[in-house]
């Protein structure tokens, strides 16, 4: 029995030999157009990189560029105002880019998740035989604990590899969609300080009259504060249905999800103190990030995703995400 396991699960432990920030955004030139106000530390921040300084890398790279042209050009192409342009790119690319690849994620964890009986199944069988052959041959506990870990490693590594499921491929959203959110944020910083020109015209004057409601100049901040206490709520809301779908969350996960909900809490003032264009990216942004959070709960979407169907899924994600939401905020005493 024990050379049959040994074949199976067990592989022996080598001889171990002993020897000896974010992007600043700094006030438009003189002349021209409605003068931006920009806080004081904004205008300190990016002219202390000086002029061949890292920002100024950023703000004038081809991929910034690029998003300058893609940003153009919807414009043109849909005659829209300059905050429906900005509105509707930010659709676009949420939707053509992070949500294939929100998709992914999810296809990724689910097939991650549904490993984990296998998983605990190979866990015990190794454990016993380890016991086993620990004291068959006199090991310590350190070289039984050793010999356990190198192989649990090894045999949950070949069922990824059998199944094409490593976690790591679940974080490619994250290096997309952060350089995106990067990228067009210092396209938009571009604009608004006259940085960029369309045509003869400069953007920045279009932006000044290209906004809506109680923003109707883009370059400007909103002094209502609207846009960024909007921006808020809706990262925590985020959060909050992240967390929700924990029911028993690690001490990491804990500290993790804390430290998101401060940086949303912070994202409030820091979104104050920049144009209008860049903070109503970020609106639209984060409200589609959280509307796709909401639909890959579905399962019909995540059917039709061919994400696979786990043991944790319910039938009835919405009405189950209400009844947690009712009795964590609303009905408890």
């Amino acid at each position: 029995m024990l050379c049959r396991l040994g074949g199976r699960w067990l592989q022996p432990l080598p001889v171990v030999r002993l020897g000896a920030r974010g992007p600043q955004f700094a006030p438009a030139p003189p002349g021209g157009g409605k003068c931006t106000a920009l806080p004081a530390w904004a205008v300190a921040s990016v002219s202390a990189v000086g002029a061949g300084g890292w920002y100024k890398d950023l703000a004038s790279s081809a991929p910034v560029q690029g998003v300058e042209e893609l940003l153009l050009g919807a414009h043109s192409a849909t005659g829209l105002p300059w905050w429906g342009s900005i509105l509707l790119t930010t659709v676009a690319l949420r939707g053509a880019v992070t949500l294939p690849l929100a998709a992914y994620q999810h296809y990724i964890l689910a097939k991650v998740e549904n490993l984990q009986p296998e998983i605990k199944n190979i866990a015990r069988h190794l454990n016993q035989e380890v016991a086993v052959r620990a004291n068959q041959l006199g090991w310590s506990k350190r070289v039984a604990r050793l010999t356990y870990l190198k192989n649990m490693r090894r045999h949950v590594s070949e069922l990824y590899v059998r199944d094409n499921c490593h976690p790591f491929k679940a974080t490619v959203l994250v290096w997309i969609q952060l350089p995106m959110w990067i990228f067009m944020s210092v396209a938009l910083r571009n604009f608004s300080t006259g940085a960029t020109h369309s045509e003869g015209f400069s953007v920045r004057e279009q932006l000044a009259t290209g906004g809506a409601l109680w923003f109707p100049d883009l370059t400007a901040l909103d002094s209502t504060w609207i846009l960024p206490v909007s921006l808020g709520v809706i990262n925590l809301l985020i959060v909050e249905i992240f967390a929700l779908q924990k029911i028993r969350m690690s001490r990491f996960q804990a500290y993790a999800t804390h430290f998101v909900r401060a940086v949303s809490v912070l994202m409030i003032p820091i979104a104050a103190t920049v144009p209008s264009s860049i903070v109503l990216y970020w609106l639209c942004s984060s409200f589609m990030g959280l509307s796709q959070n909401l639909l890959l709960r579905s399962p019909r979407f995540r059917r039709l995703c061919r994400i696979p169907l786990t043991r944790g899924e319910s039938d009835t994600p919405y009405k189950d995400l209400f009844a947690a939401f009712y009795a964590k905020f609303i009905s408890r005493k």
